[in-house]
Protein backbone atom coordinates (compact mmCIF):
# COMPACT_ATOMS: atom_id res chain seq x y z
CA UNK A 1 0.00 0.00 0.00
CA UNK A 2 1.23 3.48 -0.85
CA UNK A 3 1.21 5.62 2.28
CA UNK A 4 1.76 9.21 3.44
CA UNK A 5 2.67 10.57 6.87
CA UNK A 6 1.19 13.90 8.03
CA UNK A 7 2.36 15.18 11.42
CA UNK A 8 3.61 18.59 12.56
CA UNK A 9 6.18 16.99 14.90
CA UNK A 10 9.41 16.06 13.03
CA UNK A 11 10.31 13.45 15.65
CA UNK A 12 6.94 11.78 15.21
CA UNK A 13 7.45 11.77 11.44
CA UNK A 14 10.88 10.18 11.82
CA UNK A 15 9.50 7.46 14.08
CA UNK A 16 6.68 6.60 11.69
CA UNK A 17 9.14 6.57 8.76
CA UNK A 18 11.22 4.03 10.66
CA UNK A 19 8.13 1.90 11.37
CA UNK A 20 6.99 2.05 7.74
CA UNK A 21 10.44 0.99 6.52
CA UNK A 22 10.11 -2.24 8.52
CA UNK A 23 6.89 -3.31 6.78
CA UNK A 24 7.44 -4.64 3.26
CA UNK A 25 3.85 -4.11 2.18
CA UNK A 26 4.06 -0.34 2.81
CA UNK A 27 5.58 2.12 0.33
CA UNK A 28 6.17 5.61 1.72
CA UNK A 29 5.23 8.20 -0.91
CA UNK A 30 5.83 11.40 1.05
CA UNK A 31 5.83 13.05 4.48
CA UNK A 32 4.36 16.41 5.52
CA UNK A 33 4.55 18.56 8.62
CA UNK A 34 1.72 20.76 7.33
CA UNK A 35 -1.62 19.21 6.40
CA UNK A 36 -2.47 22.02 3.96
CA UNK A 37 0.58 21.18 1.85
CA UNK A 38 -0.60 17.58 1.55
CA UNK A 39 -4.07 18.28 0.11
CA UNK A 40 -3.09 18.69 -3.55
CA UNK A 41 -0.71 15.72 -3.41
CA UNK A 42 -3.39 13.43 -1.99
CA UNK A 43 -5.97 14.59 -4.53
CA UNK A 44 -3.59 14.06 -7.45
CA UNK A 45 -1.93 10.78 -6.51
CA UNK A 46 -2.94 7.21 -5.72
CA UNK A 47 -2.38 7.07 -1.98
CA UNK A 48 -3.89 4.08 -0.20
CA UNK A 49 -3.18 4.92 3.45
CA UNK A 50 -2.47 8.05 5.50
CA UNK A 51 -0.94 8.19 8.97
CA UNK A 52 -2.54 11.41 10.15
CA UNK A 53 -2.03 13.54 13.25
CA UNK A 54 -5.18 15.29 14.50
CA UNK A 55 -3.98 18.17 16.67
CA UNK A 56 -1.99 20.41 14.32
CA UNK A 57 -1.81 24.23 14.26
CA UNK A 58 -4.03 26.19 11.86
CA UNK A 59 -5.36 23.10 10.06
CA UNK A 60 -6.24 19.94 11.98
CA UNK A 61 -6.41 16.36 10.79
CA UNK A 62 -10.21 16.57 10.89
CA UNK A 63 -10.08 19.68 8.67
CA UNK A 64 -7.79 17.79 6.31
CA UNK A 65 -10.16 14.84 5.90
CA UNK A 66 -13.05 17.20 5.15
CA UNK A 67 -10.92 19.06 2.58
CA UNK A 68 -9.64 16.18 0.44
CA UNK A 69 -11.59 14.81 -2.50
CA UNK A 70 -10.08 11.32 -2.44
CA UNK A 71 -10.56 9.43 0.81
CA UNK A 72 -7.76 6.89 1.41
CA UNK A 73 -7.67 4.70 4.50
CA UNK A 74 -6.82 6.76 7.58
CA UNK A 75 -4.91 5.77 10.72
CA UNK A 76 -4.91 8.60 13.24
CA UNK A 77 -1.70 9.18 15.21
CA UNK A 78 -2.17 11.62 18.06
CA UNK A 79 -1.26 12.41 21.65
CA UNK A 80 -4.90 13.12 22.50
CA UNK A 81 -7.33 10.28 23.18
CA UNK A 82 -10.39 12.54 23.37
CA UNK A 83 -10.74 12.57 19.56
CA UNK A 84 -11.28 8.82 19.32
CA UNK A 85 -15.06 8.89 18.83
CA UNK A 86 -14.89 11.61 16.18
CA UNK A 87 -12.06 9.76 14.45
CA UNK A 88 -14.02 6.54 14.13
CA UNK A 89 -17.12 8.46 13.04
CA UNK A 90 -15.02 9.68 10.13
CA UNK A 91 -14.29 6.07 9.17
CA UNK A 92 -10.74 5.79 10.49
CA UNK A 93 -9.14 2.35 10.37
CA UNK A 94 -7.57 2.85 13.78
CA UNK A 95 -6.61 5.44 16.38
CA UNK A 96 -3.04 5.31 17.73
CA UNK A 97 -2.17 7.30 20.84
CA UNK A 98 1.42 8.56 21.16
CA UNK A 99 3.92 7.32 22.13
CA UNK A 100 3.15 4.56 19.64
CA UNK A 101 4.77 1.16 20.22
CA UNK A 102 5.81 -0.77 17.13
CA UNK A 103 3.57 -3.78 17.85
CA UNK A 104 0.53 -1.46 18.02
CA UNK A 105 1.56 0.13 14.72
CA UNK A 106 1.75 -3.33 13.12
CA UNK A 107 -1.71 -4.20 14.37
CA UNK A 108 -3.12 -1.08 12.72
CA UNK A 109 -1.39 -1.84 9.44
CA UNK A 110 -2.85 -5.34 9.44
CA UNK A 111 -6.33 -3.90 9.91
CA UNK A 112 -5.75 -1.54 7.01
CA UNK A 113 -4.52 -4.40 4.79
CA UNK A 114 -7.60 -6.47 5.58
CA UNK A 115 -9.86 -3.56 4.63
CA UNK A 116 -7.79 -2.65 1.55
CA UNK A 117 -7.99 -6.19 0.18
CA UNK A 118 -9.72 -8.72 2.46
CA UNK A 119 -9.23 -11.55 -0.06
CA UNK A 120 -5.42 -11.46 -0.05
CA UNK A 121 -3.28 -12.61 2.85
CA UNK A 122 -0.01 -10.72 3.51
CA UNK A 123 3.09 -11.96 1.74
CA UNK A 124 5.33 -14.43 3.58
CA UNK A 125 8.14 -11.92 3.87
CA UNK A 126 5.91 -9.36 5.59
CA UNK A 127 6.67 -8.95 9.30
CA UNK A 128 2.95 -9.27 10.09
CA UNK A 129 2.25 -12.11 7.69
CA UNK A 130 0.06 -15.07 8.53
CA UNK A 131 0.34 -18.60 7.13
CA UNK A 132 -1.11 -19.19 3.67
CA UNK A 133 -4.23 -20.99 4.86
CA UNK A 134 -7.91 -20.71 4.04
CA UNK A 135 -9.17 -17.82 6.12
CA UNK A 136 -12.28 -18.78 8.10
CA UNK A 137 -12.97 -15.45 9.81
CA UNK A 138 -13.21 -11.74 9.17
CA UNK A 139 -12.83 -8.54 11.16
CA UNK A 140 -15.54 -5.88 11.20
CA UNK A 141 -15.48 -2.51 12.91
CA UNK A 142 -18.07 -2.15 15.68
CA UNK A 143 -18.10 1.01 17.79
CA UNK A 144 -14.50 1.44 19.00
CA UNK A 145 -12.95 -1.88 18.09
CA UNK A 146 -12.47 -4.38 15.30
CA UNK A 147 -14.41 -7.54 16.12
CA UNK A 148 -13.35 -10.97 14.88
CA UNK A 149 -16.24 -13.08 13.54
CA UNK A 150 -15.80 -16.73 12.61
CA UNK A 151 -17.74 -17.56 9.45
CA UNK A 152 -19.10 -20.73 11.06
CA UNK A 153 -20.65 -18.69 13.89
CA UNK A 154 -22.60 -16.36 11.59
CA UNK A 155 -26.29 -17.27 11.21
CA UNK A 156 -27.40 -14.54 8.81
CA UNK A 157 -26.80 -10.90 7.93
CA UNK A 158 -29.46 -8.24 7.67
CA UNK A 159 -28.94 -5.05 5.66
CA UNK A 160 -30.10 -1.75 7.17
CA UNK A 161 -29.34 1.04 4.69
CA UNK A 162 -25.63 1.86 5.27
CA UNK A 163 -25.27 -0.61 8.16
CA UNK A 164 -25.64 -4.35 8.55
CA UNK A 165 -26.54 -6.55 11.51
CA UNK A 166 -24.54 -9.76 11.68
CA UNK A 167 -26.37 -12.34 13.81
CA UNK A 168 -24.32 -15.09 15.44
CA UNK A 169 -24.88 -18.40 17.23
CA UNK A 170 -24.45 -16.81 20.67
CA UNK A 171 -27.82 -15.04 20.22
CA UNK A 172 -26.09 -11.70 19.72
CA UNK A 173 -25.58 -9.40 16.75
CA UNK A 174 -22.82 -7.07 15.61
CA UNK A 175 -23.76 -3.75 13.99
CA UNK A 176 -21.18 -2.48 11.51
CA UNK A 177 -20.86 0.08 8.73
CA UNK A 178 -20.33 -1.95 5.54
CA UNK A 179 -22.31 -2.67 2.39
CA UNK A 180 -24.23 -5.90 1.93
CA UNK A 181 -22.73 -6.21 -1.57
CA UNK A 182 -19.18 -6.18 -0.16
CA UNK A 183 -20.10 -8.91 2.31
CA UNK A 184 -21.78 -10.91 -0.44
CA UNK A 185 -18.60 -10.83 -2.52
CA UNK A 186 -16.51 -11.88 0.47
CA UNK A 187 -18.81 -14.65 1.72
CA UNK A 188 -20.26 -16.19 -1.43
CA UNK A 189 -17.45 -18.78 -1.54
CA UNK A 190 -17.70 -19.48 2.20
CA UNK A 191 -21.06 -21.25 2.20
CA UNK A 192 -23.23 -18.13 2.30
CA UNK A 193 -26.00 -17.09 -0.09
CA UNK A 194 -27.84 -13.86 -0.83
CA UNK A 195 -31.56 -14.65 -0.76
CA UNK A 196 -33.05 -11.18 -0.52
CA UNK A 197 -31.98 -7.58 -1.08
CA UNK A 198 -31.73 -7.31 2.72
CA UNK A 199 -30.43 -10.76 3.72
CA UNK A 200 -27.41 -13.02 3.37
CA UNK A 201 -27.65 -16.40 5.08
CA UNK A 202 -25.22 -19.09 6.18
CA UNK A 203 -26.50 -22.18 4.38
CA UNK A 204 -25.16 -24.58 7.04
CA UNK A 205 -27.55 -23.08 9.60
CA UNK A 206 -30.72 -23.45 7.49
CA UNK A 207 -33.17 -25.73 9.34
CA UNK A 208 -35.83 -25.83 6.66
CA UNK A 209 -37.22 -24.08 3.59
CA UNK A 210 -40.91 -23.20 3.76
CA UNK A 211 -42.38 -21.85 0.52
CA UNK A 212 -40.54 -18.56 0.04
CA UNK A 213 -38.80 -18.48 3.42
CA UNK A 214 -35.90 -20.18 5.15
CA UNK A 215 -35.83 -20.99 8.84
CA UNK A 216 -32.64 -20.19 10.74
CA UNK A 217 -32.57 -20.21 14.55
CA UNK A 218 -36.37 -19.74 14.71
CA UNK A 219 -36.12 -16.74 12.40
CA UNK A 220 -38.09 -16.94 9.12
CA UNK A 221 -36.18 -15.06 6.45
CA UNK A 222 -37.84 -14.22 3.11
CA UNK A 223 -36.51 -15.46 -0.24
CA UNK A 224 -37.16 -12.88 -2.94
CA UNK A 225 -37.96 -13.90 -6.52
CA UNK A 226 -34.86 -12.17 -7.86
CA UNK A 227 -32.56 -14.38 -5.75
CA UNK A 228 -34.67 -17.56 -5.65
CA UNK A 229 -33.24 -19.36 -8.70
CA UNK A 230 -29.58 -18.72 -7.86
CA UNK A 231 -30.16 -19.80 -4.26
CA UNK A 232 -31.90 -23.02 -5.22
CA UNK A 233 -29.17 -23.83 -7.74
CA UNK A 234 -26.54 -23.30 -5.02
CA UNK A 235 -28.23 -25.79 -2.69
CA UNK A 236 -29.18 -28.20 -5.55
CA UNK A 237 -32.89 -27.86 -4.94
Amino acid sequence: MKCVIIDDEPLAVDLLKEFVSKVDSLELVNTFTNAIDAISIINQSNVDLIFLDIEMPHFSGIDFINAIEKKPLIIFTTAYSNYAVEGFNLGAVDYLVKPIPFHRFLKSVLRAQQIFNPQILPANNNPISTPEIEQDFMFVRAEYENVKLNFSDILFIEGLKDYVKIYTTDNKFTLTLISLIKLENLLSSKGFARIHRSYIINIKHVKSIQKNKVLIAEKRIPISESYKNSFFEKINL
